[in-house]
């Protein structure tokens, strides 16, 4: 069978791997930019490598794939592998601030930090719990923290600055979520399906020598014209019959047509492109278009923005030991709407920065931002937001003298055209079952036009969408399904007894 995969993705490589593994010999993967990874990208920036994309093993443990990759590959040190550090259960709570600084310059008590954390983590945990529940008290996981925040603070007995400080701080945990999460908001997150995504154990770990080492790795271990870069498709035609001029006889029902005119004609296509690039161009891609199911569910689920700002600094104003700063705005609260005026305050979405491993006398922080601020951030020059976070930074250290960073580089997931985006949530008014629909092969009825187009990447695993891993092994879900097609093909009819 001619094979076509769509997106050289980990999800997109992932199944060109197994296909090749199985022997499928009419196999091209087609991605449209000029390089291998997808939202895997590493930069070879300030004498080391950063991450503008994936940047965890999220749970490395034996369950991982991406771990067991990563491991084969010898990509990680002794630590990362330890029996110790796969046990380590975090249940998604991030480490607390080693320092806290509020944005008129002083330092947030790290005893309130931890009250705090404990309380929204507790909040957090228990909006998981609504999975098997008919119907919700609230329909999306903000309101429903909200909700428990306010019967929370009936006894609170601090006076009112303090409270007011414990707001703040529990806005930057929703903000630290919404980064998490890859939303705008709490509120536009689903509170029934939250508790579906799992999460597998082991303490997340980084990449020493850069994520792009697994891809680099998967990419050497395909034959060497199977990936065809810069080449964008315009439009899949499906359902139909199309021949090849060099095999007169054979007729394709599926028809790849790029956007530089290039028409590949196949058996089977595997689709792998992100959510976000689905969402904007679903009117013209297929044809026909999808049913109308399945096009609800690409309408209906989440894709939102999260990005990075990484700074550069001759030297360091932060302890040595330290690995997280938090930015607490005072003012903000959780249960007041933000004003929708971004283009002053699009910092305050900012969760802070954490430091990076320093490269020899580099010292780097990578701050995180989502949402529209985080969209809005995209459309500023480089200079723009240099000088947006050196008045952060020199708010919050209280210090109106710090040295500006040497450079800044950030990643622009929302502006890039083959993604429009980072990653995928469960929205209001989307369940899981939107996540399986997704996921089905095309045409869904007809047992004679068997798999045509197959769909993977990360917003078509129900249990771990949004990961590398659930990526990873959605691009090897479809390619063994289309594995034990063939082979039931293969199999000669026994002759009855």
């Amino acid at each position: 069978p001619r094979v076509l995969v769509v997106g050289g993705g980990i999800a997109g490589l992932g199944a060109a791997q197994r296909l090749c593994h199985r022997a499928f010999p009419h196999l091209r993967v087609l991605e449209a930019t000029g390089r291998a990874g997808g939202r895997i990208r590493s930069e070879r920036k300030f004498g080391g490598v950063v991450e503008m994309g994936a940047h965890w093993i999220h749970g490395p443990s034996q369950g991982n794939p991406v771990f067991q990759l990563a491991v084969e590959y010898g990509l990680l040190g002794e630590k990362e592998m330890s029996e110790e550090n796969q046990l380590v259960e975090l249940g998604g709570h991030l480490d607390l601030p080693c320092v806290s600084y509020a944005s008129s310059g002083r330092n947030v008590s790290l005893e309130l930090v931890a009250d705090m954390a404990n309380l929204f983590y507790t909040l957090l945990d228990q909006a998981r719990e609504f999975q098997h529940v008919v119907e919700t008290p609230v329909p999306s996981v903000g309101e429903y923290i909200k909700r428990e925040i306010s019967r929370h603070m009936a006894d609170w007995t601090e006076n009112n600055e303090t409270k007011k400080l414990k707001l703040a701080i529990l806005n930057t945990h929703f903000n630290v979520e919404c980064c998490v999460s890859g939303t705008h908001s709490m509120d536009l997150v689903a509170l029934g399906p939250f508790g579906e995504y799992t999460m597998l154990p082991g303490l997340d770990c980084t990449f020493p020598g850069g994520y792009e080492g697994l891809t680099s790795n998967i990419v050497a271990s395909l034959p060497k014209d199977i990936l065809v870069f810069n080449k964008p498709v315009k439009t899949i035609h499906w359902n139909g019959s199309f021949r090849e001029e060099t095999l007169p006889g054979e007729m394709f029902p599926v028809m790849v047509e790029c956007e530089d005119g290039d028409r590949f004609p196949a058996h089977h296509v595997i689709l792998t492109v992100p959510l976000g690039f689905l969402k904007e161009h679903l009117d013209t891609f297929f044809q026909p278009p999808l049913p109308l199911e399945k096009a609800e569910a690409i309408r209906k689920m989440g894709f939102g923005t999260n990005n990075k700002i990484f700074l550069e600094f001759e030297e360091p104003f932060w302890e040595p030991d330290c690995k997280y700063m938090q930015v607490v705005w005072e003012g903000s609260s959780p249960l007041e709407d933000a004003a929708p005026e971004p283009k002053d305050t699009w910092v305050r979405k900012l969760i802070g920065f954490l430091v990076l491993p320093s490269f020899g006398s580099v010292y780097v922080l990578c701050g995180f931002i989502a949402g529209l601020e985080s969209e809005f951030m995209e459309t500023l020059s480089d200079e723009e937001v240099l000088q947006s976070l050196t008045q952060v930074l020199r708010r919050m250290t209280g210090n109106p003298q710090l040295p500006a960073p040497r450079s800044v580089l950030r990643s622009r997931w929302h502006s890039a055209p083959y993604t429009r985006g980072s990653y995928s949530y469960i929205a209001v008014g989307s369940t899981g079952d939107n996540i399986d629909l997704l996921a089905q092969p095309l045409p869904a009825d007809s047992a004679d036009a068997q798999l045509q187009i197959l769909f993977a990447g990360e917003a078509t695993h129900r249990m771990f969408y949004s990961t590398t891993h659930g990526a990873l092994l959605s691009g090897r879900r479809e390619a063994d399904r289309l594995t034990s097609l063939w082979h039931t093909k293969a199999q000669p009819p026994q002759p009855e007894p």
